[in-house]
């Protein structure tokens, strides 16, 4: 359900990406691993249209994402492409819950609707607790968790994540670690993770290492 082929980027006289072709089925797990400056995350942010390939084709099911002008490529990540990032990034003057409807309500659905599929998600995510509590009165751990609820809200194809646990204790990595592979299983959901963490990489359905901008394996 994601192909990119041949994905370049520099910037200036540094090449990041020289060259990486990849695939990902639907309802994978996926992991890319690799030292610092390997090019990891460039990738990730160029496959999820938050950065632009110098050269390279790249699809999500079916459509050639480098090829949309950038208000269609703003509509397609807003639907399709759900993210979560190492800073949460959750509004704080926002409750859990408002937090978790703002890319629906940007999408334009309907308040009530978009309201009741948030409620689901935080109780699936064990929050139904904590729905009304802005960020600030969160764990670390349920910040997290609340942004993997707004990654998923507008059920996306693909959730790509960047260093997910690298801002949580060992506890809560592994808890969101379960957390990924239990919404795979139940709704078949796609992941592509860059990480540090050995762990989460063993746990994921395939690995991909990268070095000095190209994947080894």
């Amino acid at each position: 359900m994601l192909r990119a082929k041949n994905i370049h980027k520099s910037y200036g006289q540094l090449e990041v990406l020289k060259g990486v072709d990849l695939y990902i089925k639907k309802g994978e797990i996926v992991s890319i691993v690799g030292s610092s400056g390997a090019g990891k995350s460039t990738l990730l942010h160029i496959l999820g249209t938050l950065d632009n390939a110098d050269q390279g084709e790249i699809s999500i099911n079916g459509i050639r994402i480098d090829q949309l002008n950038s208000r269609k490529l703003a509509t397609f990540r807003n639907q399709q492409i759900g993210f979560v990032f190492q800073f949460h990034h959750l509004l704080p003057e926002f409750t859990a819950w408002e937090n978790v409807c703002i890319p629906a309500w940007i999408a334009g659905a309907k308040r009530n609707e978009t309201m009741e599929r948030a409620a689901k998600l935080l109780e699936l995510l064990g929050l139904s607790n904590r729905m009304e509590n802005k960020p600030g009165q969160l764990s670390g751990g349920e910040q997290q968790r609340v942004a993997v609820a707004r990654a998923l809200i507008n059920n996306p194809a693909i959730v790509m994540a960047d260093e997910p646990t690298g801002n949580l204790d060992s506890a809560n990595a592994k808890e969101l670690h379960e957390l990924f592979i239990d919404l795979r299983n139940k709704f078949n959901q796609t992941f592509l993770i860059v990480t540090h963490n050995e762990e989460l990489a063993s746990m994921s359905d395939r690995t991909i290492v990268m070095k000095d901008g190209r994947v080894l394996l």
